[in-house]
């Protein structure tokens, strides 16, 4: 049956059946640009920090902040950038996340200061959600059932490839100096590719909205963006200020906004409204199991943040050449992103089990080998088990979640785990993160960073190792309830 949504945009053959728009083909390349670059973005960083951290003369929190700005402003604004869509059009607000996304990058590539840069990142975060949530919903759209499972597996394969992108690039970029940029060339290569999208978009997207589209909960999130705020600044920046008593208040209070959060949230939905978190999602066990599941997944951010750091301050690598060390774990990555839609297909949700004990093993061999009690060459095999694993739990964690939840409300559900993962990046970043910058003394060597390194990634598999004994948890035959 189709919607007034879908009529817009579909077509149809002489027996009856819907054909997709015309130029639907031409559209996917330019909608997967916008799904490309906020995971580009997020990556490419990690390799510039040791040279942003230099040339602005950062500290390690506002280093820290240069990737959590940005991921908790994408947490946050994820749900209501896509209701935006719903709205007011999802080609309209596709251009517009677009062009706000390119010329935060212009801002974050000639910032003068830190607290400039970290402006530019929260920008670009906040656009990055105007643009993000526009992709899936648009293909659901834009092509017809027969078509749809080839254009989400590009869909799917474009995270992996952002993420070897990410690496190599970044490297690429800031060794090189193009017209004598440093670091700011990994922001500047945005601006030609968000100008190809752009006017793509203008002149393939064919616009559509939904029939009953829900309205924005902009109290949500406020008190949403209080409660992130509440506790990653003081968890970033306390370390460097002494934890002064207005910081330990920042962290008390934190727990009280969310507890006002959620009453919010649960008066707005007796009220007949749209709450940006549907709490009574959080009454099904298997679903909160993937929540929590979800963040101890995501709080791996915070390798790239301190093996890049590792690499370039503690053994001296160039940055293409950190690039290039972090290349296995992408690809591993890559490769099961494939491969993991067949493996859920034959182990269901044991799948997740199997991808994090893949980390916990690789990981391990990482830690292993980096503290000289395995050979240096296991590092690369170390690197590519984990990225196999990372690839297996990714596409899979969502599908075997959301399998516990009513139809009706999947979407609702998948936005909330795509919020989680956001939140337990950028929680990463600032926990773990902190952990490896606090052990580092005034002046640490090689082998200080070799041991803070091991530590924090240790602090990855413990969360890693959660995970898995958390899938276990799932049944193996879900039903919806």
């Amino acid at each position: 049956m189709v919607t007034s949504e879908t009529a817009e945009t579909l077509r149809f053959d002489h027996t009856g059946h819907a054909m997709g728009d015309p130029r639907r083909w031409l559209a996917l390349p330019i909608l997967l640009t916008g799904a490309f670059l906020p995971i580009l973005d997020f990556n490419v960083v990690n390799l510039a920090l040791p040279a942003i951290r230099r040339d602005l003369g950062a500290t390690a929190s506002e280093v820290q902040f240069v990737i959590s700005a940005y991921a908790a402003a994408y947490a946050v604004f994820l749900i209501t950038g896509g209701r935006l869509g719903d709205l007011f059009g999802r080609r309209r607000m596709f251009l517009t996340g677009v062009a706000g996304f390119t010329i935060a990058s212009v801002l974050c590539g000639i910032a003068w200061s830190p607290t400039v840069l970290v402006a530019g990142r929260i920008l670009q975060g906040l656009t990055a959600t105007v643009m993000a949530p526009q992709v899936l919903a648009s293909i659901r759209v834009l092509f017809p059932a027969a078509e749809q499972g080839r254009a989400l597996g590009y869909y799917g394969a474009t995270f992996g490839l952002a993420n070897i992108c990410g690496q190599v690039l970044g490297g690429v970029l800031v060794s090189a100096h193009p017209f004598g940029l440093a670091w700011q060339a990994i922001f500047l290569i945005n601006v030609p590719i968000g100008l190809i999208a752009f006017i793509g978009g203008l002149l393939f997207l064919t616009d559509s909205r939904a029939e009953h589209a829900q309205r924005i909960d902009i109290g949500g999130v406020i008190l949403l963006s209080l409660t992130l705020g509440l506790l990653v600044y003081p968890l970033i920046q306390g370390r460097e200020t002494g934890w002064p008593v207005w910081i330990i208040a920042m962290l008390l209070a934190s727990p009280l906004m969310l507890t006002i959060f959620a009453r919010f949230e649960a008066r707005l939905s007796a009220r007949g409204g749209d709450p940006l978190v549907a709490l009574h999602l959080l009454r099904n066990s298997d679903f909160v199991i993937g929540l929590v599941m979800a963040l101890a997944f995501y709080m791996l951010s915070s390798f790239y943040l301190t093996f890049a750091v590792y690499l370039q301050n503690g053994l001296h690598e160039s940055p293409l050449a950190a690039g290039l060390a972090t290349l296995p774990f992408a690809i591993g990555f890559f490769l099961a992103s494939l491969v993991s839609a067949y493996v859920m297909q034959w182990l269901g949700v044991r799948t997740l089990t199997l991808g994090f004990a893949l980390q916990v093993i690789g990981f391990g061999v990482v830690m292993l080998a980096i503290s000289g009690m395995l050979p240096p060459q296991s590092l690369t095999i170390g690197l590519v088990c984990a990225g196999l694993g990372f690839g297996t739990v990714m596409p899979s964690v969502i599908k075997a979640v959301i399998g516990s939840i009513d139809p009706r409300h999947a979407g609702l559900a998948s936005g909330m785990m795509i919020s989680t993962f956001q939140i337990g990046a950028a929680l990463g970043v600032a926990i773990i993160g902190g952990i490896f910058f606090g052990l580092l003394g005034p002046h640490p060597d090689a082998d200080d960073y070799a041991y803070t390194f091991t530590i924090a990634l240790g602090c990855n598999v413990a969360l890693l190792a959660l995970g898995g004994w958390l899938s276990l948890w799932l049944p193996r035959e879900q039903a919806a309830s």
